[in-house]
């Protein structure tokens, strides 16, 4: 893969977290870059997934493709941020521990 192709690649990785991000409900407090992360891993699986189902090969935009990928990313996104959530009041608890 040349270096063009990894620069499309997280560029379509990060629209496709953004997107994901703004079809989950409620809020989510993750970094951006886990947001990139999060887009990335759902486009690459969602690309398999649709071809799987033969429905990434299409003349035009592959929107089932697109919607597969957007949908991983939102649950990619909420089960991320409830993580991340949780580990971030977890560490925030040992240093209330440590300030006593």
């Amino acid at each position: 893969m040349e270096v063009t192709g990894i620069i499309t690649a997280l560029v379509i990785g990060l629209v496709i977290g953004i997107l994901g991000r703004v079809v989950a409900p409620g809020r989510q407090n993750i970094p951006l870059w886990l947001t990139l992360l999060v887009g990335v891993l759902a486009a690459l699986v969602g690309t398999a997934i649709a071809a799987a189902l033969g429905v990434a090969a299409t003349a035009g935009i592959d929107w089932l493709e697109l919607i597969i990928q957007v949908a991983l990313a939102a649950v990619g996104v909420s089960v991320v941020a409830g993580i991340y959530h949780n580990r971030k009041s977890k560490t925030d608890k040992v240093k209330d521990a440590f300030k006593s």
